[in-house]
């Protein structure tokens, strides 16, 4: 059995060598022992503590690549941390931070999560980042992103839900490399937040919670026997969100955005909400999925920062490819025929079965219905999801089983692959383009 880190721990010398250190121990200052791990610390973990500052000689941590201190007391990002020649990864969400001084950004910035702060104003020194690769800012106050986030050429997943923004900037359009997109919960779009007007309601007292299926930063999803005012009960899936902020915002536009879609085979899209809930909690109701689906992918490392990461292992046949593809392909189409932005387009949120192939369209936290007058138009906005799936035509296609027929294929997709992932946004094709022809070319 590992032991946990404990500052005693520490202090005798325990923990030594240590690369990755977690300290969670009430802190209201920074450890001097932790110095002593200068000559091999790369992550360091002080969050849920009461930290409001970090020492001046924060350098001396000179292998220091990330920095977690999220759930403390900082009211503004500190300087030293511009001064930390490798940290490339920051996380402070969930403190009070209201002040995000151009000094405090490490020239390596690669992740910066500013999470449920009270940020207002971003650095134009912002800009300057052009490492960036994932900037996850929402459930602050921002009321403006800046013009200098133009020039980053990496910036690859953005998170500004639950802010302030009056619109969105037209040059967000332009990006290469954005691919996962969370706006909701803003001015601009508040509109989608709201549930379709004729939706199916399920109270409380018709459903039977029975095993826990999953857990997610929005809410936890239980498998249920729904008992319909007539007919024989029926097994479905209930996602009860908790309310809190998440990277992708609050609940209400995910509840919209599940809501309006309708249902599809590929999709993990609600046919119901809640209603009657005993501590006034929100839900979906949802098909229950079949139990031998399973994620195509992990979430991204620290490392792979905005990729997936696959098993070492991870092979696909040519007939295992083409279904998950082409069944992927329909989910995303169908979302977007339906004016519908997924926004998190990953294979760690398709739930695919090996044996056939058969892939699942979930998590639909970060989806955005598509405002009427949004700052650029609906067609333009979904580029983003289609890069998202050229990254995902790439990933399966460089894991196919070595074969004629697997040459064969790649020939046939790369030319897809090429267009969804082409770094002028506007020439990447529509995603309902992209459905029809992988269909029609393994037909």
């Amino acid at each position: 059995m590992q032991h946990p880190h404990t500052l005693e721990r520490l202090r005798r010398g325990e923990l030594a060598g240590l690369r990755r250190l977690d300290l969670a121990e009430d802190l209201t200052d920074f450890p001097a022992e932790i110095f002593d791990l200068a000559d091999t610390l790369e992550v360091l973990n002080l969050s849920h503590n009461r930290l409001s500052r970090l020492p001046d000689d924060l350098p001396r941590l000179h292998r220091l690549k990330v920095l977690f201190a999220s759930y403390n007391d900082f009211t503004e990002l500190p300087d030293v941390l511009g001064a930390c020649p490798h940290l490339s990864q920051v996380g402070l969400r969930n403190n009070r931070i209201a002040h995000l001084p151009a000094a405090a950004l490490p020239p390596r910035l690669r992740w910066l999560t500013l999470t449920d702060n009270a940020l207002t104003t971003l650095p134009a020194a912002l800009g300057d980042c052009v490492a960036l690769e994932k900037l996850m800012l929402s459930g602050n106050r921002l009321t403006v992103l800046p013009a200098s986030l133009a020039g980053l050429p990496a910036l690859a997943l953005l998170r500004v839900a639950a802010n302030q923004l009056p619109e969105l900037p037209g040059w967000l359009a332009e990006l290469p490399a954005l691919a996962w997109v969370a706006g909701a919960g803003n001015p601009w779009c508040a509109a989608s937040s709201e549930c379709p007007a004729e939706v199916v309601q399920v109270p409380w007292s018709a459903l039977t919670l029975q095993q826990r299926l999953g857990e997610g930063a929005s809410g936890v999803t239980w498998q249920a026997l729904w008992q319909p005012d007539a007919g024989p009960a029926r097994p479905v899936a209930v996602k009860l969100f908790r309310g809190a902020i998440t990277s992708d915002g609050l609940s209400d536009s995910e509840q919209a955005a599940s809501l309006s879609v309708g249902p599809h085979p590929q999709l993990c899209s609600a046919w119901a909400r809640l209603t009657a809930h005993p501590q006034g909690a929100t839900g979906l109701v949802m098909p229950l999925l079949a139990a031998d689906l399973q994620p195509l992918a992990g979430p991204p490392s620290l490392d792979s920062c905005s990729r997936d990461v696959y098993a070492p292992t991870a092979r696909f046949s040519v007939s295992q490819a083409v279904r998950l593809l082409r069944d992927a392909a329909q989910a995303l189409a169908h979302l977007h025929t339906h004016g519908v932005l997924h926004g998190d387009f990953y294979a760690h949120n398709l739930l695919w079965h090996p044996t056939s192939g058969t892939a699942v369209l979930s998590d639909l936290g970060a989806a955005l219905r598509w405002p009427d007058g949004a700052g650029f138009a609906w067609p333009t906005a979904q580029r983003w999801d289609v890069l998202a799936f050229g990254h995902l035509l790439e990933e399966v296609l460089g894991r196919l089983v070595v074969s004629e027929e697997a040459v064969a294929l790649r020939q046939r997709w790369q030319p897809w692959q090429t267009a969804c992932q082409s770094t002028q946004v506007h020439e990447r094709p529509a995603m309902c383009e992209v459905a029809r022809a992988l269909a029609a070319s393994s037909a």
